[in-house]
């Protein structure tokens, strides 16, 4: 199908589509002979997964780092969507019931609190936001950072050097192919260390997501790459081999 279509179809503008290429969210393929945009169904399937996920409050840059996860699961993803969007059902039946009321209050028929006027229009936090995080990925690195912070000073310091030795040996190895028999050493001595560090056990899925968080937040992309230039996208390649390999 090509960009006209898809629109129509999805009920969103080609510009949207267009903008998603761009952003490298949904690259359809293209037409070789004329260079047009060709969308596949596996296209359509990721078009709908993305939808589905503004319809629940995600902006793109989290959708895409989501979608971009090799610990993501199409799957949970429609669980966790399901369970927003009857959230979100709920929320607007309150907020109709509240509108219902205050006609009524308008008419003299009933008095209403100053809380029952606002019914409805907590919209201030995405309560699966949170629920996404625990399943691909980042939760990971915010409990360990928390653990982190519960430690003495000294304990503190010897984590960032034994950090700050870690990545110093890594950074030797990020010219190396990540699937490299010295590469995948490498990232079994790091889950190794992760899990015996930093209070949290990390399964292969969570630490492949950890890995791909070094490529889609710039705080973690510029921390890493001052040992290396292109150590975080390295890092990132490898880790999602060594957890795809654990999970065979």
């Amino acid at each position: 199908m090509n960009a006209k279509d898809v629109a129509g179809l999805a009920g969103i503008s080609v510009r949207t589509l267009h903008h998603y290429d761009h952003i490298g969210l949904l690259r359809p393929s293209r037409n070789h002979e004329n260079g047009y945009r060709e969308y596949t169904d596996s296209d359509l399937d990721q078009l709908q997964q993305i939808l589905f996920f503004r319809e629940c409050g995600f902006p793109l840059a989290k959708i895409q780092s989501l979608l971009q996860n090799p610990a993501f699961h199409r799957e949970e993803a429609f669980q966790l969507q399901r369970k927003y969007l009857l959230h979100e059902k709920q929320r607007i039946e309150t907020m109709l019931n509240t509108l219902e009321r205050t006609i009524k209050s308008m008419k003299g028929e009933i008095t209403m609190s100053s809380k029952e006027k606002f019914g409805g229009f907590d919209m201030n936090h995405n309560p699966y936001e949170d629920e996404a995080r625990k399943l691909w990925g980042d939760e990971s690195v915010n409990r360990s950072n928390a653990f982190i912070q519960s430690l003495s000073e000294n304990e503190k310091e010897s984590v960032a050097k034994g950090m700050d030795d870690l990545f110093r040996s890594l950074a030797d190895l990020r010219h190396e192919d990540p699937a490299s028999d010295i590469a995948q050493k490498a990232m079994a001595l790091m889950f190794k260390h992760f899990n015996q560090n930093f209070g949290h056990t990390y399964t292969p899925e969570v630490f492949a997501g950890v890995g791909q968080l070094y490529v889609a937040d710039e705080r973690f992309t510029q921390n890493i790459d001052r040992y290396g230039h292109g150590l975080s996208t390295f890092l990132a390649e490898a880790m999602a081999i060594f957890a795809q390999r654990q999970t065979k």
